[in-house]
């Protein structure tokens, strides 16, 4: 469960790498996958950020009627994107070792849950949107 005070993403990004770092004993290549998240998330923020500066480039050259809205649409999207990539620029900083000491509560993530929230995380990327499309086509 997350909290409402907190992006539910970021919440459970950093349920993810905790789970990762404190297996990392266990399974050595748990390493690899954190700071492949890690870049991955940051890759993702970035292609949000820009599309959404494209999209209001292409909204300003057509002259909508929506045009302040899609302003605030956009001012919020890069908000967003930016205490994203706080947050991983922080995590990128903090030594696997004392990430612990930033878990968002006292319950540790198994490995259903770990196995959960990759899925639920996955689901949230283009690809994975569009995948019914691939299908149809």
């Amino acid at each position: 469960q997350v909290s409402g005070g907190e992006d539910e993403i970021q919440q459970l990004q950093k349920a993810l790498l905790d789970y990762l770092d404190e297996n990392t004993e266990t399974d050595a290549s748990l390493v690899f996958s954190r700071k492949f998240y890690i870049a991955q998330w940051f890759r993702d923020t970035t292609m949000e950020t820009e599309k959404a500066i494209k999209s209001q480039k292409d909204e300003d050259s057509s002259e909508g009627t929506h045009h302040a809205k899609d302003v605030e649409t956009t001012g919020k999207i890069m908000h967003r994107a930016e205490s994203r990539k706080k947050f991983l620029r922080s995590i990128i900083k903090t030594a696997p070792s004392q990430f612990s000491t930033l878990k968002m509560n006292s319950d540790t993530v198994d490995y259903e849950d770990a196995c959960l929230i990759v899925r639920y995380l996955a689901s949230m990327r283009p690809f994975a949107q569009s995948f019914d499309i691939y299908l149809t086509q």
